[in-house]
């Protein structure tokens, strides 16, 4: 043959897709494991499209999952993220996706690494990118993950069958520091930005020191290139602060705003009374056009530890965080506690729906 064929499956994860694949049908991780996510996915390619592959031109659309049987004592499976750049050749590990995490449950139960279970199953994660558990409690139609459902999740069109994603101890996930400068606030390139790690890395900027209203389009945030490289470089600077310096995917720049009035990406309208606040995130150089969970997961515990600018705006303090995004509202749970006197997370909960698209075999020269 001309091309290889490696056994895979297409899904789609919360407002996200993925290729997974089995561990054992890939080779160990390294150049030669990269080149066959690139070639499967159409990267590099300079025209944006990724055209010769499957991926879809943006950060949230190319991105691939490595599943496996699991060695930790508490976990079912291994599960590795990989995001994958559209223009280059680069395949990034230095983070975790909380939407293709999503798709993870599904998979095992269908490729039976996991037994399915009546009603529920569960599967315990054990993502190898941050050295987290994630715990999946996936509804089940027979012997197979459900796919139909109620759960109405923004960004995705339609209705599916809720997963729920417990993500436990998400705290210093990239850095091993929750607060990876010891500090809820610093300045970074001339703007207060909050430095937190939970689940990923993110540094939080406040949208009106940037002369925003955080109410902007991702379009109007992308063709902005003035604000892109203002953005790219707080980001660049926060990551030599977070001890994390070199990768395009880590951490992620996000941008926060008190509660207002706001259009979705379906025209939707929004009341400031239905959000606790709103926020913008840049994944791999694009604004998200919903909010990257991992990234929405740690605004959650951002907004629950006094002093982080993410604290200052959110109207609530208590309950879920109902983010508004550009997509819509999503609201998310997570439980911040204190250790020595130190903030400590300890568990976020998000909501997700998930579906296989497509399986077979991806083939690549």
């Amino acid at each position: 043959m001309s091309q290889r064929r490696i056994r895979a499956v297409y899904m789609r994860g919360g407002t996200s897709r993925c290729l997974v694949f089995h561990e054992g049908d890939l080779p160990s991780p390294g150049p030669d494991r990269d080149c066959i996510l690139l070639a499967a996915l159409g990267s590099p390619d300079p025209y944006g499209r990724q055209l010769n592959g499957l991926g879809g031109g943006i950060s949230s659309l190319s991105k691939a999952c490595i599943i496996g049987p699991s060695g930790h004592p508490d976990a079912d499976v291994d599960y590795t993220f990989a995001q994958v750049e559209v223009s280059k050749a680069v395949v990034d590990y230095t983070g975790n996706c909380g939407n293709c995490s999503s798709s993870v449950g599904p998979f095992a139960i269908d490729e039976r690494l996991v037994p399915p279970r009546d009603g529920e199953t569960t599967v315990r994660i054990h993502n190898t990118n941050t050295k987290k558990l994630i715990i999946a409690r996936v509804p089940m139609a027979d012997d197979e993950a459900a796919v139909e459902g109620d759960f109405e999740l923004p960004g995705v069109p339609g209705r599916g069958a809720r997963i729920a994603l417990d993500f436990l101890e998400p705290g210093g996930a990239g850095t091993g520091q929750l607060l990876p400068s010891g500090r809820a606030t610093d300045t970074v390139e001339g703007v207060a930005a909050s430095l937190v790690d939970a689940t990923n890395p993110v540094v939080f900027v406040r949208a009106r020191d940037l002369g925003l209203s955080g109410t902007e389009s991702p379009q109007a945030m992308d063709g902005d290139r003035e604000l892109c490289a203002r953005l790219e470089r707080i980001r660049t600077r926060a990551a030599e602060l977070m001890g994390i310096p070199g990768s395009a995917a880590n951490p992620k720049v996000a941008v926060v705003a008190a509660p207002m009035p706001f259009a979705a990406l379906d025209s939707t309208a929004y009341g400031a009374e239905q959000v606790d606040l709103l926020a913008r995130v840049i994944s791999m150089g694009n604004c998200h056009r919903a909010f990257a969970l991992t990234s929405a997961m740690c605004l959650a515990v951002a907004a629950r530890i006094p002093g982080t600018v993410v604290y200052e705006c959110d109207a609530s303090h208590a309950g879920d965080v109902r983010l508004g995004h550009p997509s819509g509202i999503l609201p998310i749970a997570a439980t911040v506690s204190a250790r020595d006197g130190v903030p400590y997370a300890e568990r976020v909960t998000v909501y997700r729906t998930a579906r296989r698209l497509m399986e077979g075999f991806v083939r690549v020269p």
